[in-house]
């Protein structure tokens, strides 16, 4: 059962380590079972779908965006969104600067490193990110503050080049916190790596938020 899922795996995080359950494609009600069983933290990766549960469901509900989104859908989700986790460009931390500067927020996000092997995944690479950090143009935004790291692991069965991957990002995230942050390390704060199958190895290597959904979802069928 969802709750049961839920519970096992809030007892596996270590302190200081939320879980997102991937709500995405899952029915209101099983939201709200997973609700029931006290998870406040759900992540969504379509706009149209994120907007229609956002209206639906409980306003205590914290919802991040996980997926790729798009320059012209920032500014449906910049009134409530928690967090955006998959930030790939500059262009892209400009327009939730200019969406959240509208909606007199500061919308949390995270900046998506690419670090897996597989070509289809979106991301910055180290020195993309390295750069977009060094401009500086970030620091006094008045709409969008830059939170952390997210990586997707490569899809393999191979723990120890999941490993490495995992280990890129947090390296990456040390250095960018000890040059770009001093003073302001509370703020980024947040390590967004790990999936049903490879979790437990992200846990080893640093991760904050740990993003699941079929492990949680897919124990029961809804119609």
């Amino acid at each position: 059962m969802i709750k049961d899922e839920i519970n096992t795996i809030t007892q596996e995080l270590p302190e200081g380590v939320r879980l997102v359950a991937v709500s995405k494609y899952h029915p209101e009600e099983a939201i709200m079972e997973a609700y029931e069983a006290g998870q406040r933290i759900f992540g969504e990766s379509h706009v149209q779908e994120l907007m229609h549960k956002h209206e639906q469901l409980p306003a205590d509900i914290e919802w991040h965006f996980i997926g790729h989104l798009q320059t012209n859908k920032v500014k449906y989700l910049a009134p409530f969104v928690a967090l955006i986790h998959a930030v790939d460009s500059p262009r892209l931390l400009a327009e939730i600067d200019k969406q959240g500067t509208k909606c007199h927020r500061r919308i949390p996000c995270l900046l998506q490193l690419h670090v897996a092997r597989e070509e289809t995944k979106f991301g910055l690479t180290t020195d993309q990110a390295e750069a977009l950090l060094e401009s500086g143009e970030w620091a006094d935004a008045q709409g969008v503050e830059i939170r952390g790291i997210m990586c997707m692991a490569t899809n393999t069965d191979d723990e120890e080049q999941i490993a490495r991957e995992f280990e890129t990002a947090r390296q990456f995230f040390l250095h960018a916190r000890a040059t770009y942050f001093k003073g302001r390390e509370q703020q980024f704060c947040e390590c967004s790596w790990g999936m049903s199958d490879d979790y437990p190895i992200a846990l080893r290597h640093g991760s904050t938020l740990v993003r699941i959904g079929s492990k949680i979802f897919e124990q029961r069928q809804y119609t």
